[in-house]
This record gives C-alpha cells, sequence and structure tokens, in this order.
C-alpha cells in the first residue's frame, strides 16, 4: 500500500482571500476608543460597525449587500451618551441588538426590515444596573430575551430583556476588570477571563464558580476564553517572555491544558472568533 503523502486535515484548504474593492465597506470611521473589542458583529442579514461619534456613542447598520462606499451622512444607531464599547445580535431574531456603552447602559434595538432610513434614537428598552461602563454584552444562545452583560465594576448582569430587569447579578466574583464572557453551547455555563489572570467557569443558575485556573497565561498582557462545542474552553493569552499562546482545557479538570501553543512574539492582543459547524477558530489580531 502506498503510504499517503497528502496531509489529511480539514484545514488544508482554509484560506483567506480579500475581497475586491467593490465588496468592501468603505470610507467608514470606525471607533477609537481604547477598548478591546471588535466593534462590529454580523448576521444573515446586516452588519453592524461601532463608529466614531461626537458627543455620544453610535454604530452603523448596513444591509449586507450595501457594499461601497458609505456616505458620511448615513444614518446611525445613535441613543447612547457615551461611546459604544460592544455590540451583539441577537439569536433569534435577526433585526434585534444589544448595545454596552461608556454611560454605564446597556441598550437593546430594533432595527428596521430593510435597515435604517433615518437615525435610530429610541432603543426599545434600557437596561440599567452597572456603576461603571460597560464593555461586554452577549446574548444567550438558547433562552430568548435573555442578555449578558460586564462592565467595568467587575460585574456580570443576566437581564430578561422583555421585562427590563436584572435576573441574577454577579458581583462577587470578580475582583479584577473581566476580558471577556463566553457562554456554553446551551447556555448552562458562562466562562470569564479577567485581568487577574484567572479563567473562572461559573453556573449563573446556581450563582457559583464551578472551575478556575489561576495563571491560565503567566504574561500580563489581556487574555480570552471561550466555550468550544464539546465543552472544552479555549484561551488565547501571554507567555511571561510576552509570547503569544493559545491552549486548549478541560474544565473538568484544569491543573494543566490539554494543548498549549506558542505562536509568536507579538503585543496584539488574538481575538478568537469560533465557527461551532466546522469546529474552526479564527483568530485575530490588530
Amino acid at each position: 500500500t502506498m503510504r499517503r503523502v497528502v496531509r489529511q486535515s480539514k484545514f488544508r484548504h482554509v484560506f483567506g482571500q480579500a475581497v475586491k474593492n467593490d465588496q468592501c465597506y468603505d470610507d467608514i470611521r470606525v471607533s477609537r476608543v481604547t477598548w478591546d473589542s471588535s466593534f462590529c458583529a454580523v448576521n444573515p442579514r446586516f452588519v453592524a460597525i461601532i463608529v466614531d461619534a461626537s458627543g455620544g456613542g453610535a454604530f452603523l447598520v448596513l444591509p449586507l449587500h450595501k457594499t461601497g462606499r458609505i456616505d458620511k451622512s448615513y444614518p446611525t444607531v445613535c441613543g447612547h451618551t457615551g461611546p459604544v464599547l460592544d455590540i451583539d445580535w441577537c439569536p433569534h431574531n435577526d433585526q434585534v441588538i444589544a448595545s454596552g456603552s461608556e454611560d454605564c447602559t446597556v441598550m437593546v434595538w430594533q432595527i428596521p426590515e430593510n435597515g435604517l432610513t433615518l437615525s435610530l434614537t429610541e432603543p426599545v428598552v434600557v437596561l440599567e444596573g452597572h456603576s461603571k461602563r460597560v464593555g461586554i454584552v452577549a446574548w444567550h444562545p438558547t433562552a430568548r430575551n435573555v442578555l449578558l452583560s460586564a462592565g467595568c465594576d467587575n460585574a456580570i448582569i443576566i437581564w430578561n430583556v422583555g421585562t427590563g430587569e436584572a435576573l441574577i447579578n454577579l458581583d462577587d466574583m470578580h475582583v479584577d476588570m473581566i476580558y471577556n464572557v463566553s457562554w456554553n453551547r446551551n447556555g448552562s455555563l458562562i466562562c470569564t477571563a479577567s485581568k487577574d489572570k484567572k479563567v473562572r467557569v461559573i453556573d449563573p443558575r446556581k450563582q457559583e464558580i464551578v472551575a478556575e485556573k489561576e495563571k491560565t497565561h503567566e504574561g500580563a498582557r489581556p487574555m480570552r476564553a471561550i466555550f468550544l462545542a464539546d465543552g472544552n474552553i479555549f484561551t488565547t493569552g501571554f507567555s511571561r517572555m510576552s509570547e503569544r499562546q493559545l491552549a486548549l482545557w478541560n474544565p473538568k479538570n484544569m491543573e494543566e491544558p490539554i494543548a498549549l501553543h506558542e505562536m509568536d512574539t507579538s503585543n496584539g492582543v488574538l481575538l478568537p472568533f469560533y465557527d461551532p459547524d466546522t469546529n474552526i477558530i479564527y483568530l485575530c489580531g490588530k
């Protein structure tokens, strides 16, 4: 039997190709706030991008087909009084998007069927409960109208968007800044990465930490932690020598990583984007 020389890997044909200019969204003044977020969110109908706005916070919502140069006067979603830091589309309704802002509020917006023709200033609901800026918003993957927000007050609040009330307030689990929060596949657990170099796995219903790992990555720069479809946790961070690292963890035993990989030396935070259907993680850095 001939030895197969061809590497059997689904990554063999995964490579990106830049689209032509007329398929790009051009002339957008992306927000310049100092916050490690991707500043954009996309669903099957729209792409939303946080933009520079004078006297408040705003983001663009463009139908996917509206490529090319975007006019300076294009309408925005602009109800926040401070810069918008994070946005997330609702997984159950392609016209609903949530935004978190430096003004300490979370707002939920209903985007018209065909996109915006006028600027939108009236949110469907305003969620108030954080005492400092809100840098993270994430919809529950399976339950309708449930939204998580995390702020620089080190608190995580889970909201019932329908009533505008806080369902669960996890305000004593983090002693330092929360870098990111990720729901697991069915929304029964969340994992968080924090400035104290810990990754925590939290059961929000029981309001308890079910697993945690100190010094997930030794370096001082920001980390990220996301749940994968099989229940494992993928993290990005930095070694003590400032090398970028990736690691895979089993939350049932977080003593040692399943795998730890050193990438390169660069100070850009690696933001992981995970596709559960193909089980591929895309990493992007500034």
